[in-house]
This record gives C-alpha cells, structure tokens and sequence, in this order.
C-alpha cells in the first residue's frame, strides 16, 4: 500500500512502525474472507482492509480521528483472523491498537458511550470492584428484558452476562477456599523437584470460575512443579488496551513485572504461565508494550514476554503419561480466537485432551470468533449476540457432551446461548488425571471409568 506521510511525520517511532506496517498491505482482500464483522455486514469499511484504508488516512491527515473510522474500529474484534490468513504479514494487531489510543486521544465520545467504557476499565481489572458489580448486575438481571426494550442495549447485554447470585456466591467461596490454600501453602508456592512455574491469577477469570486456577496449580504440582502465585499481580492490561487506555495498559504490565521479577531473580524459572488466552496473548506482547521505556523496563518486559506460555503449550511439552480416568465423553474444541490467531497454538490442546482420552470433535468455522473478544460484547452486543449464536449453532451442529475451551471469556460468551456444559481444558486435563470432577459435570461423571492399575504420577521419576 501507498503512504504519503511527510519525512516529519515519520520522525515519530509510533507513525514509523504504522508507515511500515501499512506498506505491507498489498489490497489483495483475502482477510475479508475470514472477517467476522465483514462476513456479517458486508461493508468494506468493517473488514480489516477497509479499517486500515479509514486508519491510513486518519495518521496521514494528523492523527485525529473522525466519527467514521471510530464506528467501524470500534467494531473491529481484534479476533486476529486475518493476520493468520494474510499473505503478506501485515501486522493489523499493532495498528488497530495504535488506532485506538489515537481514537482515545482524539476523539470525544458521547456521555453514555464514555461513561460505560469508564466503567469497564475502572471495574473489571480489580477483582474485588469487579466481585462486587457482579454481584449487585446478578441481582439486577431480571430487569434486563425491561432494558432492552427501553433501548439500553448495552446494560441489559452486561445483566445477561452476570452470573446468577447463587452460582456467583458459589464462585466466590470456591474462590475463598483456594486463596487460603495458597496462603497456607507460603507465598511462593510449595516446594516441589521438576521445575518452577509463576501462574498468572488474572482478574475475571479469577472472579468468575476460580477452579480454573485451582485446577491448573492441582495438575502441576501433581507432576512434581512449584506453583507460583504473585499476591502483587493483578490483571494483564488486555482489556483497557483494547479500550485504547495506552497508559493504563502499560502501568498494569509494569506493575505484573515488578510483582514477579524478585521470583524471577530467585532462581530458575520454567514459565510464566497463563490459563486465559486473552491474557496469554496479552503477556507475549509486554516487549512490545514497553520497548519505548527506559532500557531496564524495557529489558524486564522483553523477558517477561518470552517466558509468557498458554499452560496447554507448557503441558504439551511434558510426557503426562496415561491419564487415572478414562472417559467415552465427546469434546468440541472451541479454540479461542486469542489462542489460534493470537498466540498460534492450535494442536497443542486438542492432543493433551485426545491423550487424556478424550473424543474430541471438530468444530464447523472454527475460525470464525464467539463474539466475546474482552467487552466486546458489552460494548457491541447486537453483533456479539450474531457471533454468539452462529457459534454456538455450529458447536451444536457436532452434538457434543461438553465444550471445552482456554478463555474464560469465550465460556460466558457461549454459555449464554447454549445449555451444554462448557468447561476450561486444564479442567478436563485435571479429572482425566486424578483431580476432581468439574462442578458442571457431575451428571456426566459416570461415563468417566478408573483407568485399572493407574496410579498418581511420582514427580521424582518423571
């Protein structure tokens, strides 16, 4: 593609790195083909190469964004499809999140639009404000058919994504028992002889479904690893990048690389291990965040992100051995988008849940997002509840027993619009190797049969 920006214009490094990725375009439209929003609307403007033609020209006229290109980048999903289909490699990551600190800096949004988006990244970073809004939105649900029809689209799609009180309160003491554990268990987690694993505790997800991180620290420290959980770590900073919040991003990355960068410095360090693909992505990308920080930070950030694995990518370089259980249960693999087009994991969960003894069946487009993507569904619901049923269509389509996935944001996208029991992938991996059955399986627990001879593995041989 074209540029014309002036050679003062690419003094900037920000606008230097845009020219470069811009000029890699070469108009050929193969990513509509695999656009979500485009396949839905079929406007040039809502696909990646209409989006980079409106960014394009809003860097070249000065960086201001106008109405038209905040409309069709606030569509964008940022589900990364088309950079696995592109040709070229251009890096439309990158660019839409240069775009979108460009629209927050440029751009006054209306009050409503502002305020929810205000809300989001105030709220859902912080466990505890987060906890507490989900609470008071799962006691306001069944006003939200009221909303929507009172044209609040947006506060009746956050109710309809809340947790009823009973399932959030059970979350939370789930929550409540697991922290005390590792409490118990000492700061740095307790001692074990194959390795040394940081696990990134995260934000929703912990709030949400707290079995996901008690089953991830189960499996690993059944396998002989020392499980790390950071108490000054909090959310990765996906969410309020994606807002365009630039700054908050970084100073949420920063404060995850001070919180475990003494634990680093102890001694050697396996990973740092995420069960959200969001977040995964997210950490992998911290050198890039940061590389305009002082050389340190920079430095530190680097290292973070190249330690930064999806915790299916680090158990599929273990030998796990057979599974305790054996199960006749057939699984479709969502794959999320943050994890196929993100990180480019894609056969490594299928073939941890294949040799647990899983069936795994394949989904029809499984390329194509849920319609989750962070708050888009908050903030777009109308295409997010489109994605949402095609997706769920699709899974149905296979007749699965259960639908397992690495995002927690993908489970409540799906779970909204589908009653099959949808369940992390270290979860399943857990059962399978002698952890409990998943609270939302328990029905299913007696097709699932002791494995004859099985054993717990002993880390000291394996």
């Amino acid at each position: 593609m074209q540029t014309s920006f002036s050679t003062e214009q690419l003094k900037e490094p920000r606008l230097a790195e845009a020219n470069a990725i811009l000029r890699r375009c070469v108009h050929c439209g193969l990513c509509t083909a695999t656009c979500p929003t485009y396949l839905l609307l079929g406007d040039e403007r809502d696909s990646p190469r209409g989006r980079i033609y409106l960014i394009k020209d809003m860097l070249e006229r000065g960086g201001k964004a106008n109405a038209a290109l905040v409309r069709h980048v606030d569509r964008c999903l940022s589900c990364l499809s088309c950079m696995t289909t592109c040709p070229s490699g251009v890096d439309y990551m990158h660019l839409v999140d240069f775009a979108r600190a460009q629209i927050e800096r440029t751009h006054r949004r209306g009050i409503a639009d502002g305020l929810v988006r205000l809300l989001l990244a105030a709220t859902v970073p912080s466990r505890a404000r987060f906890g507490a809004s989900l609470l008071l939105a799962g006691l306001a649900r069944p006003a939200r058919g009221l909303l929507a029809r009172l044209g609040l689209r947006r506060l009746a799609a956050m109710l309809a994504m809340a947790p009823t009180p009973w399932r959030l309160a059970r979350s939370m003491a789930t929550g409540l028992v697991e922290r005390r554990k590792r409490a118990r268990a000492g700061a740095l987690g307790q001692t074990a002889g194959r390795g040394r694993v940081i696990l990134l505790q995260g934000c929703v997800q912990e709030a949400l479904r707290p079995e996901i991180n008690a089953a991830t620290i189960r499996l690993l420290e059944r396998f002989g690893y020392e499980v790390v959980v950071a108490p000054g770590a909090g959310c990765c900073g996906a969410l309020v990048h994606h807002l365009g919040r630039e700054r908050q991003a970084k100073a949420q990355a920063r404060r995850n690389i001070e919180a475990w960068w003494e634990i680093i410095a102890a001694g050697p360090l396996d990973a740092i291990l995420v069960n959200a693909s969001g977040c995964g992505t997210m950490l992998k990308d911290y050198g890039h965040l940061l590389a305009g920080s002082e050389p340190e930070p920079a430095r530190r950030a680097a290292h973070v992100a190249g330690l930064a694995k999806d915790v299916s990518e680090f158990l599929a370089t273990l030998d796990l051995g057979p599974p305790k259980r054996w199960s006749s249960l057939r699984i479709a693999y969502h794959s999320a988008c943050s994890m196929q087009h993100g990180q480019r994991i894609t056969e490594a969960p299928r073939a941890l849940l294949e040799k647990a003894g899983f069936a795994v069946v394949e989904i029809p487009e499984g390329h194509i997002c849920c319609g989750s993507a962070g708050t888009y569904n908050l903030l777009q619901p109308e295409l997010a509840r489109r994605l949402g049923e095609r997706k769920v269509a699709n899974i149905e389509a296979v007749e699965p027993d259960v639908v397992a996935t690495g995002n927690i944001g993908c489970m409540t996208q799906l779970g909204a619009y589908t009653d099959i029991p949808i369940v992390h992938t270290v979860e399943l991996l857990d059962w399978a190797y002698g952890g409990p059955c998943p609270n939302n399986l328990r029905h299913l627990a007696k097709r699932v049969s002791e494995v004859p001879g099985s054993r717990e593995p002993e880390p000291a041989l394996l």
